[in-house]
């Protein structure tokens, strides 16, 4: 059974870097046609996607978060990370990873990581 965790700071002054990592287990993040998935929710409103990962290490950003976001992997750590600069407070989400087999399917998720942009 593949399982995701997020892990990384829950509070992040604005204007500086955003950090998560999620740690893939019972699964290879380099399996092919795989496809992992960085997925922000804020409080009382629907899923926002903000890009993704390959098996083949490709990326793809959501349009308007492309500017602030780079998703990056540790193959070796089985492991792939979100970094997304200069945050608001409307950065103020709860952040899910996930992943699937196939570019828009989702097969699994993290329990998620709640972030507070604040100073």
């Amino acid at each position: 059974q593949v399982q995701l965790q997020e892990s990384g700071p829950g509070l992040v002054k604005p204007s500086q870097t955003l950090s998560l990592t999620c740690t893939v287990s019972g699964g290879s993040i380099t399996t092919d046609y795989y496809y992992w998935h960085w997925i922000r929710q804020p409080p009382g409103r629907g899923l926002e996607w903000i890009g993704d990962i390959n098996y083949s290490d490709g990326t793809y950003y959501n349009p308007p978060l492309r500017s602030r976001t780079s998703i990056s992997r540790d193959a070796s750590k089985n492991q792939f990370t979100l970094q997304l600069s200069s945050v608001a407070s409307e950065d103020t989400e709860m952040y899910y990873c996930a992943g699937g087999s196939g570019i828009w399917c989702i097969n699994y998720w993290g329990q998620g990581s709640r972030v507070t942009v604040s100073s």
